[in-house]
């Protein structure tokens, strides 16, 4: 069993960004940018290797999209990882997905 603390994910709109964090470290986030007042444009989602393989990438993504959900906007998916974790979620977020334009 591991002593690491349990993740917790947060919003933070000052730095355009979801965090993932252990205890007081930010072990991830996915970045974004919001290029209209309906949109949040996930464009980079990033966590630190020494945490990979813990499913901390999709637990920020799964918090992040509750959260545009929840503030009544649609998401756009440029980021990859979180265009494949939508994909792999088939019908569960077509209602707030806009996909980006190629």
């Amino acid at each position: 069993m591991s002593d690491e603390p349990e993740p917790s994910y947060a919003h933070v709109p000052d730095r355009g960004r979801y965090e993932v964090r252990l205890g007081d470290e930010v072990a991830g986030f996915a970045q974004y940018r919001l290029p209209d007042p309906t949109h949040v444009d996930v464009v980079h989602t990033e966590i630190d290797p020494t945490h990979h393989g813990r499913g901390l990438a999709s637990g920020l993504v799964g918090f992040a999209l509750a959260d545009v959900r929840a503030a009544g906007k649609r998401i756009v998916p440029s980021c990859p990882y979180v265009a494949a974790w939508i994909r792999r979620h088939p019908g569960e977020y077509d209602d707030l997905t806009d996909w980006p334009h190629d």
